[in-house]
Parts: C-alpha cells; structure tokens; sequence
C-alpha cells in the first residue's frame, strides 16, 4: 500500500518495529477508527490520544469492514486515501489498517500501552474494555464532545444536493 508517507505501513510492520525496540511499547497509544471525511472531531481525538502517550498509532478500518459497520455505500473514501490523511496530521506518528470490524486483534498483536477512544464512549462501554483489561492496556476517552460525525456531513450534505436540485428544475 503506497498511501504516500513512511508513516503508513502493514501491521506486520509494526509489530516488528516494537519487537526491534521494546521500549516504544511504554508510551505506544493505539487509536482507531473509519476516518471517513475527516473533520475536526477526528482532529481532536487524534491530538488527544497523542497527548496520553509519546508515540500514536493509528488503526483504520478498511473499506470493507467500513461498508459492514456503515451500510452500503460507504466509506466514501478509499482506505489508500484515508490512510494519507490520517498520516498527514502531525500529531499522528503510525497508520495501519485491518481488516476486521473490532480492534481486538489489533491490541492482541500489539499490545499498546493505552488505547484512545472518543467520547462516544465511557471507559465502561469501550467494545474492546475485556481485552484491553486482560492485556493491561490502560484505556482513555479523548477529545470533543460527540458534536461532529461523519454521517452528519453526509446527511447535511445530501439535503443541500436535494435542495438545489430541487431549485433547478422550477
């Protein structure tokens, strides 16, 4: 996968980068997501999730674990090119990409330090609370309130294609 930045690389890769130096695991934060129209929410759960540890590694879903979690019809954008976004933001050292619906494996193979999810959640309801817990990798909530989703966009975006083609056609 050439998402254009040394950034972006195979899980395999990373694993093998924290078996060369096993000291990077001490501040390593795992943070995931679809990362579909990037807007200022991801800013802030990614900026946040750097600021919990040293070194941030970003996990996104790829487009078909996307389409199974979203519906049809999504991502809207291809993995190769959320992958280049998310590797573009500077408080993101590490991007991977896997293919299942939950991160589980991801923090099996890994075995993070922490693992950041947004305030859509509470440390209570993390989806990967049992794993993370039994590997002892700490979990932490970071940034912004719920006030920006992807889907919101999408949504808001089609009522303004619905409304101007509805002012054409008069």
């Amino acid at each position: 996968m050439n998402a254009g930045s040394k950034k972006a690389m195979p899980l395999s890769s990373v694993e093998r980068r924290l078996q060369d130096s096993p000291a990077m695991r001490e501040g390593l934060v795992l943070a995931n997501g679809i990362f579909d129209l990037i807007h200022v929410g991801h800013v802030r759960y990614l900026t946040g999730a750097k600021q919990s540890g040293t070194t941030l590694l970003v996990a996104v879903n790829s487009d078909a674990s996307a389409r199974r979690l979203k519906g049809p019809g999504r991502p809207l954008t291809p993995l190769e090119e959320r992958i280049e976004v998310v590797a573009a933001l500077e408080c993101v050292d590490w991007v991977t990409w896997f293919e299942e619906d939950s991160v589980e494996h991801v923090l099996r193979r890994l075995r993070p330090a922490i693992h950041a999810k947004g305030t859509d959640y509470t440390v209570e309801s993390v989806p990967e609370r049992g794993i993370a817990q039994a590997l002892d990798v700490r979990t932490v909530i970071v940034g912004d309130p719920k006030h920006h989703a992807t889907s919101d966009l999408i949504r808001r975006i089609g009522l303004l294609v619905a409304g101007s083609e509805g002012t054409r056609s008069g």
